[in-house]
Order: structure tokens, then sequence, then C-alpha cells
């Protein structure tokens, strides 16, 4: 058997550089989840990025599926990207492992366009309780571990305010996104004002 977390975490620094801070959360008969914390830049400022690892150390499986397989299946850890100094986003620590560790605690697979509720604010403060998972590849390419495993994805989380999230289960994770793009909403704010939706 692959050991999957190592060349997680060698993936995450070859693209997000060396995090400046790390949490574990152990839940009651699941593994060890940690959180890094990657400082860092872009053209607006500075960033924040959160990256789970954990998540990927066992396939995810169907809730339907009479046997878990031990090898085959989706395989993904999280990632949120934050602008630094907004808010105090350091508590979305807890809030990210509770959602990585929601494929062995409630037998989800977590894919793009589904949204994850924590049931409280991801932060102190945030407007926000749950989140859209975006599709992979920008920031973190899949990492390859070959025949039989899938692939490890990095998936990219979104905050949502409660109305977006009612918003996207009436019309999608795409409408959604893309009324969040025709309105220029900053996804990285976190103290962003809900996008208008009517």
């Amino acid at each position: 058997m692959v050991d999957v977390l190592p060349l997680v975490e060698a993936r995450l620094r070859s693209a997000l550089g060396e995090p400046d801070a790390r949490a574990a959360v152990t839940f009651l008969g699941t593994d060890r989840i940690e959180v890094l914390r990657f400082p860092g830049e872009d053209g607006e400022g500075a960033i924040v990025r959160y990256a789970t690892l954990g998540m990927s150390a066992h396939p995810m499986t169907d809730p339907t599926a009479v046997l878990a397989d031990p090898v085959k299946g989706p395989r993904a850890e999280l990632l949120l990207s934050v602008r630094a100094g907004l808010a105090d986003t350091g508590k979305v620590l807890r809030p990210l492992a509770v959602l990585a560790a929601s494929p062995q605690v409630e037998g989800v697979v977590v894919a793009p366009g589904a949204s994850l509720d924590v049931g409280e604010p991801l932060w102190p403060g945030a407007p926000f309780t749950s989140v859209l998972v975006a599709e992979p590849g920008g920031l973190v390419e899949d990492l390859e571990l070959g025949a039989p495993l899938d692939p490890v994805r990095f998936l990219p989380l979104l905050p949502m305010t409660p109305n977006e999230a009612a918003w996207k289960r009436v019309h999608g994770a795409q409408a959604l996104q893309e009324r969040w793009l025709a309105k220029g909403t900053d996804l990285r704010d976190p103290a962003r004002r809900p996008a208008p939706l009517e």
C-alpha cells in the first residue's frame, strides 16, 4: 500500500510553499485530520491558504455500497483561500477538519458542486456556515498515485452565506458561480457581503 499522506504534503508544499502553522484534530472513530496554514500573496495582497491533510488517506466510498473498497474510489483534500488580516480566520481549522472527516464519519463523497455545512460560522463573526466545493486543478494539481489508486484531487472551498446556499439548492452550483462572477464577488474576502441574488 502507498502511504499517501507524505506525498500529499509534498505536493502541497511544492504548490503553496512552507506552512507556518498546523493543527491536528481527531474525531471519535476516525483517523487524524491535520490542517496546514500557508501564507502567500496574490496580485491584490496577502492571502492565507488552509489545506487539509488526512482526508485522502482512504478513498471515499458510496454510502449505498455494501462493502467499502479499501483501494479504489475518489480521494481528495480541501483548500480554503482567504485574504489575510480581515477576520479571525485562524479559527477555521476545526470546521475544516470536520468537513475533511465527513467522508469517514457520514459516508459522503465530497465532489465539485457539493455543498458542505458545518452548522456554525466558519470563524468568529463569519457570515458563512457552509461552503461550495469548486473544481480542482487551479491552485494545486491532482496528485497521481498510479493504478489502481485514484488520484488525489485538491478541492477549493468557496464560503457561502445561508441565502447563497439556499439559492444554490434551487438553481445549482454553476448558476451560483456565474452569479458571483457577474457581480464581481470577491470570494476570498472573509467579511464580504452576500451577493445580490435577485
